[in-house]
C-alpha cells in the first residue's frame, strides 16, 4: 500500500516560525498605535518588546532558511514585516528632524553649541563681553 503522506522527518519544520512572526506583528501594531498616541513610555517599552521579537525570529528563520524549511508565505510575511519596521524608523527619523528644526526656531542657539558654557576667550558662548551701562 503507498501512502501519499509526507515523512515529517522531511517536512519543512515551521509551526515554531508562525508564533514567532505572529509577534512580530502584534508588536509592530502595537508600537504604531503608541507612536500615533504620542505615548513616550508606551512607545519605549513597545519598541523594546518589538527589539527582542525580531531578534528571536531572526535567529529561527536563519536557522530555519540555512535548512531550506521556509514556506514562501512565511518569507513574505516577514520581509513585509522588516519593511514595516524601515517605515516606522523613517517615519521616527522625520518627526525627530521636525521637532529639532522646531526646537532651533523656538529656542535659537539652544542647537547643537551651548551658550552657557565659557569659550576660548573666557566669554560666554560670545567673543566679546556683553554691553555696560555706565551711570
Amino acid at each position: 500500500m503507498q501512502r501519499n503522506a509526507v515523512d515529517p522527518r522531511c517536512a519543512p519544520r515551521t509551526p515554531e516560525l508562525e508564533p514567532l512572526l505572529a509577534a512580530i506583528e502584534t508588536r509592530l501594531g502595537e508600537l504604531a498605535q503608541a507612536l500615533c498616541a504620542g505615548d513616550a513610555p508606551t512607545v519605549e517599552s513597545a519598541a523594546d518588546a518589538l527589539h527582542r521579537a525580531l531578534a528571536q525570529a531572526a535567529s529561527q528563520f536563519s536557522r530555519a532558511a540555512s535548512q531550506g524549511s521556509v514556506p514562501s508565505p512565511l518569507r513574505r510575511r516577514f520581509a513585509a514585516a522588516g519593511a514595516q519596521v524601515a517605515v516606522q524608523r523613517e517615519s521616527l527619523a522625520r518627526a525627530t528632524a521636525a521637532l529639532d528644526r522646531a526646537m532651533d526656531a523656538l529656542m535659537p542657539g539652544m542647537g547643537t553649541t551651548p551658550s552657557n558654557v565659557y569659550s576660548a576667550s573666557g566669554f560666554a558662548g560670545h567673543d566679546r563681553p556683553a554691553a555696560c551701562i555706565s551711570a
